[in-house]
């Protein structure tokens, strides 16, 4: 009875905080055109393209909400789907991962996950029948939750941490997240850390299990065909040393045009790749590197020429990744400013030197880590012009800072097939 009411007042809460910043969501959508993709299917309509090839046909249901998560699970539902019938089903909330998804998955497994009403998610209990839902990360709606444990569904929480912002909120609603985390069969934390935490907000201690984190299994991409023409380009113009300034939010980008402006002053002929993390402000980039008067050129209107002594602005999807293999320095973003951060496994990859700000909270544990072992600089905006140049002055540094990255990514891989196996284990119960 208690459940019910809490499920009644929440859904009503949803229902009118959707109402109130109804203005928002449509600013967003014809301003940038966010939420409008997949907006039959976040409201319940399962697309035609979903189709089972028989009643019996067992339904596993990854839930990854964008490109990260895609990325993280990739590999452990290759894991799931190996020597079984299985039929992975992957569902996005953004639309950059419901892209990617689409192209490691295929289009006929891929959808956009429902709202949390129940009219939006009983359709695809119904369709998919899943015998076991897995959620990336930190998803915990809780309609979802609750109606998919009743239809008898499995559910795992995967690559499960809890941030450093979050845990305080969880803990003040620590009764409620208990009712609601019972309906979770198995978490499988990050870290340690990550399973005290949610045992602290609720999660019954024999659910949870730490597996590691399957970021640090993700391979790296096969590069792209841009990667070699810009690397030419590159060498061919003498563009050196080489910045690439990943994943960047608003209030960061002034500030790295600020330090290349003292990079250039001794090394004229340096470059900079800087690739702002969400598309919809391309245009804000564009506009502060023309009021800044720095030479850039777009990469979607680039054709070839130098970049030496200018910024390359990447304003296109999903070639980040495999350009961090060009630089001398990467800068990975969202830390400069207090956003959390953003994953510093990439560069890692590499082996490239990597500087971040000191506002990682959301990948406290991957950055501690690195830090412990000295592969990776944390700096304050005031440091950074500094830091940028000590490390392009000293190439023994460099060079040595960013083998260490690379060794300790190296030394976490294993989180996916532990992380299988546990499913495996789950699915195995009676």
């Amino acid at each position: 009875m208690i459940t019910s009411l809490y499920s009644l007042l929440y859904s009503v809460a949803l229902a009118v905080g959707m109402f109130v910043s109804l203005p928002y969501w449509l600013f967003q959508m014809v301003r940038h055109g966010k939420y409008r993709k997949g907006l039959a299917e976040r409201l319940g309509r399962v697309p035609a393209r979903l189709q089972l090839t028989g009643a019996h046909e067992p339904v596993i249901w990854v839930h990854a909400v964008s490109v990260g998560e895609v990325l993280a699970v990739a590999g452990l539902a290759e894991e799931l789907r190996r020597g079984s019938q299985r039929r992975i089903f992957v569902s996005t909330t953004t639309d950059t991962g419901q892209e990617l998804a689409r192209r490691r998955f295929g289009e006929a497994n891929v959808f956009y996950f429902p709202m949390d009403f129940a009219f939006a998610i009983r359709p695809y209990l119904r369709a998919l029948r899943p015998q076991m839902v897995v959620i990336a990360e930190t998803e915990f709606w809780p309609n979802f939750l609750r109606l998919a444990h009743a239809s008898g569904t499995r559910i795992a929480v995967v690559n499960a941490r809890i941030s450093d912002h979050s845990w305080p909120r969880y803990r003040r609603f620590r009764g409620w997240m208990r009712k609601l985390l019972a309906n979770v069969d198995m978490f499988l934390a990050q870290t340690a850390e990550d399973a005290m935490r949610l045992q602290d907000i609720g999660a019954s201690p024999e659910r949870v299990r730490v597996s590691g984190n399957l970021k640090f299994d993700i391979p790296a991409p096969v590069p792209p065909a841009i990667v070699e023409t810009v690397r030419a380009s590159i060498a061919g113009g003498g563009a050196r040393p080489v910045l690439v300034c990943g994943s960047t939010v608003d209030g960061e980008e002034s500030l790295l045009l600020k330090a290349f402006e003292n990079i250039l002053v001794q090394h004229p002929r340096a470059a900079m790749i800087l690739a702002p993390r969400h598309p919809e402000r391309f245009p804000a980039v564009v506009a502060l590197l023309e009021q800044m008067s720095v030479r850039y050129c777009r990469r979607s209107a680039w054709n070839g020429e130098s970049l030496a002594g200018g910024v390359f602005l990447l304003d296109t999807i999903g070639e980040l990744a495999a350009l961090y293999a060009l630089a001398d320095v990467a800068f990975v973003g969202g830390s400069l400013v207090p956003r959390g951060g953003h994953n510093i496994i990439e560069p890692a990859q590499h082996g490239v030197a990597i500087v971040v700000g000191n506002h990682t909270e959301n990948f406290r544990d991957i950055v501690s880590l690195f830090q412990r072992r000295d592969a990776v600089r944390i700096v304050g905006p005031a440091e950074l012009p500094l830091v940028f140049l000590d490390l392009l002055a000293n190439d023994a540094e460099r060079r040595a800072l960013g083998q260490r990255a690379a060794e300790t990514m190296r030394s976490q891989i294993g989180a996916t097939a532990r992380t299988a196996g546990e499913l495996q284990e789950l699915l195995a119960r009676p």
